[in-house]
């Protein structure tokens, strides 16, 4: 890794750009998300640093805000404003559930216009660029449904146990709340986040390129402890069978030796409250570091058995197709990776100057150990902060310090985790994995700066 300070030659960074065509949406679709990510990152256009001389020292920087004038003022200042004046709303008036401020409408999943429809819109995207901090609000938690989404009773839901068990089990939800619970922080991201771009497909938006992972705080009953309830045979039982009671009756392959860690949970909870309809209420399984489509919401059954399954969802779908034709299946795990969310595509830098630059990180091996990133296309990397807490298989938030001279710039992440795996480039990827998959795609992502403060989104 190359020092900080080295000088590095701008005069070709648009020259090794591959700008891969926007043919994943339509031309109205792109207007519209570009539109959309300009509001984005809590009005990241309107809250940042400008006029800002180039190399000023960052705690210079920091410290100067806006000089108070001479003379006149700022009217938001002088002249009071209603909210100091008068009376607020009531308690009552939010109707018992608090909601986001309306300045804050435009923070919300997004619809996939590209990816496998059923006859109910089927994924939405988190906002990755408006969000803080490593945790996804349930309300912005990204979906993927396979025959939409459902609110089903509690009161009637029943949790069975069956297959190699010494006693069949059926629970109901009150039974299981009543046994002994762990809390924990998880990224959940579907197989397919990033999918597009693949074939050289950009997407305009960190919302719509990686936007399919959030983190929340999941709670639950190990599966372990509900599997010795029923006698399970941990010894010859070596997968077991998960079932969602949703339309398509999702089910999945788990290997026992990921649930015997005591990991993998049935949860009820996200978040502090119970887990929202499209997340699966009254009860889903959480499998920590494994795609998204293995966490099987309205959980219904377990069975345990002594070979993989090979159900519908795993024989014909999430399966990785290779360069000499053959599948890969059981691709369970999601690798180390991560993205840089501010500045990020659809974005503007108003002037040259100090900004933060952000962004998430995550490994399904468990926790990451390092993120560097580059402002050059990868000549030359540094290394950011990582903000606590750095949890195991959990979204971990970066940070680094940039002074942007107002000349294009590539800024790529590249993140490291505790095994000691890297993420890959797009070529290192393609010369292993060919360019026709469509599941896990974990390579850098590159933005691009323009001069004119435009953030767009290319590969390199």
């Amino acid at each position: 890794m190359n020092k900080s300070g080295d000088r590095v030659n701008q005069e070709s960074l648009a020259g090794r750009l591959i700008k891969a065509p926007e043919n994943f949406l339509s031309r109205a679709d792109i207007k519209t998300v570009v539109d959309e990510a300009k509001e984005g990152r809590r009005g990241f256009i309107r809250s940042a640093f400008a006029a800002v001389a180039a190399g000023a020292a960052v705690p210079a920087v920091l410290a100067q805000g806006n000089p108070v004038p001479a003379s006149g003022g700022d009217d938001n200042i002088l002249n009071l404003p209603e909210h100091s004046k008068g009376l607020g709303k009531s308690v009552a008036s939010d109707g018992g559930y608090g909601k986001p401020s309306k300045f804050e409408a435009n923070v919300q999943r997004r619809q996939s216009p590209g990816l496998t429809q059923t006859t109910q819109a089927s994924v939405s995207f988190a906002p990755l660029q408006s969000l803080f901090g490593i945790v996804t609000p349930s309300g912005l938690h990204f979906e993927r449904h396979h025959q939409g989404w459902w609110d089903i009773d509690p009161s009637k839901h029943r949790f069975m146990i069956n297959g190699m068990v010494k006693t069949p089990k059926v629970f109901t939800m009150d039974e299981i709340m009543r046994l002994p619970t762990v809390s924990r922080f998880h990224f959940m991201e579907c197989g397919a986040n990033t999918a597009a771009e693949w074939g050289n497909v950009a997407v305009p938006t960190v919302q719509y390129t990686h936007g399919m992972i959030s983190c929340s705080e999941f709670t639950g009953v190990p599966l372990i402890t509900l599997l010795e309830l029923a006698g399970a045979d941990l010894k010859n039982g070596k997968f077991v069978l998960a079932e969602g009671a949703d339309g398509s009756s999702m089910t999945r392959t788990i290997p026992m030796s990921l649930i015997l860690s005591g990991e993998v949970l049935v949860a009820f909870g996200q978040n502090g409250e119970m887990l929202r309809p499209e997340n699966g209420y009254p009860l889903r399984l959480v499998v920590p570091g494994v795609q998204g489509v293995s966490w099987v919401k309205y959980l219904r059954r377990i069975e345990v058995g002594d070979m993989p399954y090979a159900t519908k969802d795993e024989a014909i779908h999430y399966i990785d197709l290779q360069p000499d034709g053959q599948h890969r299946q059981y691709s369970n795990l999601q690798e180390c990776k991560s993205v840089v969310t501010t500045p990020s595509g659809g974005q503007v830098l108003l002037d040259k100057g100090f900004y933060n630059i952000t962004g998430l990180a995550w490994s399904g091996k468990g926790k990451v150990k390092k993120v560097d990133v580059s402002v050059d296309g990868g000549r030359n990397w540094r290394q950011a902060r990582l903000e606590t807490p750095v949890l195991t298989k959990a979204l971990t938030r970066f940070n680094l310090d940039w002074v942007w001279d107002g000349k294009p710039a590539i800024i790529q992440s590249r993140a490291t985790d505790e095994t000691g795996f890297v993420q890959p480039t797009y070529k290192q990827l393609r010369a292993v994995r060919g360019t026709r998959s469509i599941y896990h795609n974990n390579a850098i992502q590159s933005w691009l700066v323009q001069e004119n403060g435009e953030v767009k989104n290319v590969q390199v």
